[in-house]
């Protein structure tokens, strides 16, 4: 083999990898925060056995999670305008991230609600507290606490994974990549400085959410 590396090619187009880390980033947030969310609305549900609202979430938590993340990401974006629902590329692409980490924050978040001991909600009932008090004030950041680092690794996956969102043309770093290899031919060049970014993107993720554990819930500084 005679292959000759040249790093140096890419720099011309370092503005594209850079917009698609900027894009992975973005999807990463906003995919958390809306789809925690609806992971802890889920988790309630599910756990207290809601009516109408814990047969949703199971149904909608089966879906998800017995389908591949690809074909959720092709039926949002392609499907969807079939029934008059057009999306862009990134409302597309943040939409199934969202659905997909919602579904498996249900389950984790599920897990915590349920290790919380019963005594304590007891106690809380027996104080007149309401079922909304009750999770705010007693369940949400004991349960939370319990499963961080699941739900930690869960996110960091879904970041990872939002490398497939390029099958749409969202302007990520997989597709970033894929652009300037396609333009300098430097496939393994391109390909091994986004392998580089998305592992600093996922150390990254995971000391930012493990701070954030131990900042907020857990009550330490350190």
């Amino acid at each position: 083999m005679s292959y000759l590396f040249d790093f140096s090619s890419l720099w011309e187009y370092r503005d594209y990898l850079w917009r698609g880390l900027l894009g992975t980033a973005r999807l990463t947030t906003v995919g958390t925060v809306l789809g925690v969310g609806i992971g802890i609305l889920g988790a309630l549900s599910r756990a207290w056995k809601l009516p109408v609202l814990a047969q949703l979430f199971g149904a909608y938590v089966e879906l998800i999670r017995n389908t591949p993340f690809l074909v959720q990401l092709f039926f949002v974006f392609f499907g969807l305008p079939s029934i008059g629902l057009r999306l862009d590329e990134w409302d597309a692409a943040t939409l199934a991230m969202v659905l997909n980490l919602g579904a498996y924050s249900t389950e984790i978040i599920r897990a915590g609600v349920e290790a919380v001991p019963k005594g304590q909600l007891e106690a809380a009932q027996a104080l007149a507290m309401t079922r909304l008090q009750i999770f705010r004030h007693v369940v949400l950041r004991q349960a939370l606490l319990k499963i961080w680092p699941a739900l930690t690794s869960q996110i960091v996956v879904v970041m990872l994974g939002s490398s497939v969102c390029s099958q749409i043309s969202a302007e990520e770093l997989t597709f970033g990549a894929n652009f300037v290899q396609s333009r300098n031919f430097r496939a393994f060049e391109a390909y091994l400085v986004a392998t580089a970014l998305y592992f600093c993107l996922a150390l990254g993720l995971r000391r930012l959410l493990a701070w954030g554990g131990r900042r907020f819930l857990a009550g330490r500084t350190a």
